[in-house]
């Protein structure tokens, strides 16, 4: 199968890429490397540092004719959205509706689209979230996440698109950015390296900080593998469906690293939802996944992939 990865050499692009190739499929990957590395991507992928937003993007659609879009290219910041909304839109929606228009007209016969589950189901008085919840929006990036669907539903009533999304938990793993405010797990490993406190967001209601649903980044690389030939019209959450707050999420990393030192507390910023946990029970009826990798073991390879930078560097400098 011809698959058309956008986003391809971020984080969790890259490890979808990854697991496309070693399933035997050909990729081709667009990034405009703005946060994504091109170290990421594995040898022998076509790649083009393009913008979703480019005219260039339907060429090479054109070009290869993919059979199927995956799409994680994006705006990935709340914060960022909240600053400046027109940029989210214009890269979030209008790079979508690009990207949708495109497929259709080249004859791509299914897309898949990364959403967030926990833009979409934050602070919802049911826990674990199901997908049916109507979701309140804090963020132009949770509401410009959300007419993406819509869209996709459209063109799939217009035109025949099938397409499958898959809101995600809170990913982390190797590979995700220390920089911005999505990689808590990330950010916080490389704090503790560096012996410089981190700052856990907090309020008179969330003492011990806000609470997040943790999914393995290997595994959300599962679920969109699975999703090439399965869960059309479905949209779908990928998490584990467990509540952990801040806090002890960071405690859980000092006992890993054996280290101790103490988080600052700060208060939760405009657009940051106090609670988000996913109820992923449909995924495994419909696509027939679950994670695999709980938190302490993914926590422990996460850590044992930034030691190993974290290290390699100092020698580097030291030499």
């Amino acid at each position: 199968m011809k698959i058309l990865v956008t986003g391809g050499a971020g984080f969790i692009g890259s490890n979808v890429v990854e697991n496309y190739v070693k399933s035997g499929h050909e990729v081709i990957v667009v990034d405009n490397l703005s946060s994504g590395k091109i170290e990421n991507i594995p040898s022998g992928v076509s790649f083009y540092p393009v913008d979703v937003r480019a005219d260039e993007l339907e060429e090479i659609i054109a070009v290869h004719q993919p059979d199927i879009v995956n799409h994680h290219a994006a705006q990935k910041s709340v914060l960022a959205s909240i600053k400046d909304p027109l940029l989210d839109t214009d890269i979030n929606l209008i790079g979508m509706i690009k990207l949708l228009n495109a497929s259709v007209k080249h004859g791509v016969k299914k897309f898949i689209f990364a959403s967030s589950g926990g833009a979409l189901s934050g602070d919802a008085s049911q826990i674990p979230t199901p997908e049916s919840w109507v979701p309140s929006f804090s963020s132009p990036y949770a509401i410009n996440k959300y007419v993406c669907e819509r869209y996709l539903a459209l063109f799939s009533d217009l035109y025949g698109l099938d397409f499958t999304v898959l809101r995600y938990a809170n990913v982390y793993g190797p590979r995700q950015d220390t920089a911005g405010e999505s990689g808590v797990v990330s950010i916080f490993i490389q704090n503790i390296l560096n012996h410089v406190p981190s700052s856990i967001f907090t309020d008179l209601t969330m003492p011990r900080g806000t609470a997040r649903d943790y999914v393995y980044v290997d595994d959300v690389a599962q679920a969109n593998t699975l999703a090439l030939s399965r869960g059309n019209l479905e949209i779908l959450n990928i998490g584990s469906g467990r509540e952990v707050y801040t806090a002890d999420l960071y405690f859980k990393l000092e006992g890993i690293m054996e280290t101790h030192i103490p988080p600052t507390y700060s208060e939760r910023p405009v657009g940051d939802v106090a609670r988000s946990c996913l109820d992923s029970t449909r995924v495994r009826d419909v696509l027939g996944w679950e994670p695999v990798v709980d938190l302490m073991q993914g926590l422990v390879r996460t850590v044992t992939y930034y030691k190993d930078i974290h290290f390699r560097s100092r020698a580097r400098e030291r030499n």
